[in-house]
């Protein structure tokens, strides 16, 4: 009896609002771009943060990179020459190796500011000199070729490794592998190209304001050809700066152990050094942030895009309070042949939720849509997971019960007489 009750209110609700359909439908829509507003911005949310939690997975989350810095400059900035000694030292790596009992490998890597030539075509990646553990370690996908090996390192062998970007800008219509490229005075043969990697801090991306990219080298090989002193010569003086290394990545034996290796990295390095000529840099802590930001992005972007639903309601409240002025002769009369509070009640709810409800509906089809037309326009990733949609209509109904329910009280507490006076 009760569903009857109801499919007959339903009925009627459907009835009244096809009366007005155009004030019907623009009621719809401000719940109909709360709905998609809100599946849209999560979906580009959750897309810009797996994007940026993957990226910081490809640099090893078991990996901690101590990194060189140049310090604050002081002294005499005219001098004609400045020897400038600083970053880590071979000696830091050997104490890494040898002393740390929950580090897996430790890799070195060398920098020089390097030219890299190809015919005509010049640019300046990082040029890096790195063991052949440094592919394992860091875990970088190879592309093409193959990656530095034990007897490169062992025989100093002429040979690099280009990252993606360098690949693609020195060799645009043929492949690399087995071709020669000159770094700085030397010229090495092209074993491999490594997939591309977002590098991560203050890295330079541009070698030749169209590339970005890295170019790898056999440590010893490196060493032998660029030694640990690099000259800049500017404005008619020459700065002269010693570094041994550039870089160590240290793996950890496992997950739970990367906060201790970074502890212990941070704190032996603050002993040996007396100025602050490095930074730590924990993959592991950078993702945990990523995860914390983009819990707080995605409440920042809800709540915007619940303003949106926030508006639609009051809409909806305001259409039904006119609705009930309107019908106010209606009312009298349906409570004169014996209608209920709960039935007028019922009634105003009904069209409160099908107004709600149809534009929920409406809205979680656009709200599909715009991230499909942004990844396909913008080259943005985006991710709508089932829990937005399902939100989101969740939240579109409730708005239309929480804002329904005071027309619904003014109808059903009209006094009939003076209702069925109205005109």
């Amino acid at each position: 009896m009760r569903g009857s009750a109801f499919l007959r209110a339903f009925r009627l609700g459907i009835s009244s609002l096809l009366l007005h359909k155009l004030r019907s439908f623009l009621t719809t829509l401000g719940v109909l771009f709360g709905v998609a507003s809100v599946i849209a911005m999560l979906a580009v949310g959750e897309g810009a943060s797996a994007e940026a939690q993957d990226q910081i997975r490809r640099l090893g989350s078991r990996n901690v990179i101590l990194r060189s810095v140049e310090p604050p400059q002081t002294g005499d900035e005219n001098a004609e020459m400045r020897v400038l000694s600083y970053g880590l030292t071979r000696d830091d790596f050997d104490r890494i190796e040898a002393t740390f009992p929950a580090v897996g490998r430790a890799v070195p890597v060398l920098q020089t500011p390097a030219e890299v030539r190809q015919g005509e075509d010049v640019c300046r990646p990082r040029v890096l000199c790195t063991p052949w553990t440094y592919q394992d370690v860091t875990r970088r996908d190879l592309f093409a070729g193959r990656f530095l090996t034990e007897i490169d390192e062992e025989t100093r062998a002429l040979v690099c490794v280009l990252g993606y970007e360098v690949a693609r800008f020195l060799f645009p219509f043929e492949s690399s592998i087995g071709q020669r490229v000159k770094v700085g005075e030397h010229y090495l043969e092209v074993v491999g190209v490594l997939g591309s990697r977002l590098p991560t801090g203050s890295i330079a991306t541009d070698p030749s304001s169209e590339a970005g990219g890295e170019v790898f080298l056999p440590l010893s090989t490196g060493r032998a050809f660029f030694g640990e002193r690099q000259t800049e010569i500017r404005s008619g003086s020459m700065d002269v700066q010693e570094v041994q290394l550039h870089e160590i990545i240290v793996e950890a034996e496992r997950d739970i152990d990367v906060e201790l290796v970074a502890a212990a990295c941070r704190e032996m390095l603050r002993r040996e050094h007396d100025d602050k000529d490095y930074e730590v840099i924990v993959p592991l802590e950078l993702l945990a942030r990523a995860a914390e930001t983009k819990r707080i992005f995605n409440i920042v972007l809800g709540s915007i895009a619940g303003i949106s639903l926030l508006v639609g309601g009051i809409g909806i409240m305001n259409v039904m309070l006119a609705t009930v002025t309107e019908r106010t002769r209606e009312i009298g009369i349906r409570r004169a042949l014996g209608a209920k509070r709960k039935h007028i009640v019922t009634q105003f709810l009904v069209e409160t939720m099908v107004l709600s409800g149809a534009g929920g509906l409406l809205g979680v089809g656009i709200g599909l849509l715009i991230p499909w037309i942004v990844e396909r326009t913008a080259q943005l990733e985006t991710i709508v997971t089932p829990a937005a949609p399902i939100l989101a209509l969740g939240i579109s109904v409730l708005v239309g019960v929480v804002f329904g329910l005071y027309p619904a009280w003014r109808a059903a507490t009209m006094d009939p007489v003076e209702a069925l006076r109205h005109e």
